[in-house]
């Protein structure tokens, strides 16, 4: 059997949505390739009904995933860091693949993408200290402002950063109780749809992220204008005037806008991608009175 060659079992990739790995429900693929041109795999092309059931599932994941206590996010957020440490070389090779890098390189990038992953687990408790507060007011009352999610945001991931800049964009979504539907790289999605298959198996509740791959062009104006998607980071709506066209269309239900900027995705990030997609509830309560003296607490 020695002298037999044998034929490589290739990876088929696929969405995920759901919690689940459909194809796309068109039917369509299409192919990716290096940075040398060689043929990786075919990629799912993604269609409108795709984004449209992707919506449907982080909603129905809206609710429990934000409902559940800062520790357990950041505990379930870990988790995902744990598992790609796990899967370690695969994301190297993925990853020097898509961005024609050296495996040396391409191993710093995954190094930092799984560290990202831990420093937005350790926000999870922490960033309502930062971003609430109680608030001085005239008149005996307790003012206190506390941080929500802002519910469905869509995420155009970056084309270029297909790992490091994918994880810095989804992690604060999903840290401060969103939930997440995510257009991966067009020519580069293949660390998205990797990423995919360790989120279904780090104790993340299914829909809570959703991962796409296609054309954000296509997929793009579909979601900025869905009335059950409350916020869209354009990150990756670099080509021509798109990221324009999709604010413009966001703006029929008000949605929350983080536009593309530039920005080097290896430095350490701030708090302002958490602070984006979070709302801010005040409530007033009276303080009461204690004793004849007039007091209060």
């Amino acid at each position: 059997m020695s002298d037999v060659t044998r034929l490589g079992v290739f990876k088929t990739y696929k969405l995920y949505v759901g919690g689940k790995f459909p194809r796309s429900e068109s039917g369509r693929v299409y192919e990716v390739t290096d940075s040398k041109g060689k043929w990786l795999a075919n990629a799912p092309l993604s269609s409108r009904k795709d984004a449209r059931d992707a919506v449907v599932a982080a909603r129905k994941a809206f609710g429990g995933w934000a409902g559940a206590t800062a520790y357990n996010r950041g505990q379930i957020l870990y988790r995902v860091a744990e598992m790609l440490e796990g899967r370690r070389d695969q994301f190297v090779r993925e990853v020097a693949d898509a961005e024609g890098l050296s495996k040396s390189k391409a191993a710093v990038v995954v190094d930092a993408a799984i560290d990202r992953w831990v420093w937005y687990a350790g926000w999870t408790d922490k960033i309502a200290q930062v971003v609430g507060g109680a608030n001085p007011v005239a008149g005996p009352y307790f003012n206190l402002s506390t941080p929500e999610p802002t519910g469905v945001v869509t995420v155009v991931a970056p084309q270029d950063s297909s790992f490091l800049g994918l994880v810095s964009v989804i992690a604060p979504v999903i840290a401060t109780g969103n939930t997440a539907v995510v257009i991966a790289s067009e020519k580069a999605p293949l660390p998205a749809l990797s990423l995919g298959e360790v989120l279904a198996t780090s104790d993340l509740p299914g829909g809570v992220v959703n991962i796409l791959s296609g054309k954000a062009a296509e997929m793009g104006p579909h979601l900025a204008a869905h009335q059950d998607v409350n916020a869209i980071d354009l990150t990756g709506a670099t080509e021509g005037d798109l990221a324009r066209d999709l604010e413009i269309a966001a703006a029929d239900n008000l949605k929350r806008v983080l536009r593309p900027r530039t920005e080097d995705f290896a430095e350490s990030p701030g708090t302002d991608r958490m602070t984006a997609f979070l709302e801010t509830k005040t409530v007033w309560h009276p303080t009461g009175s204690l004793g004849a003296s007039g007091s209060s607490y």
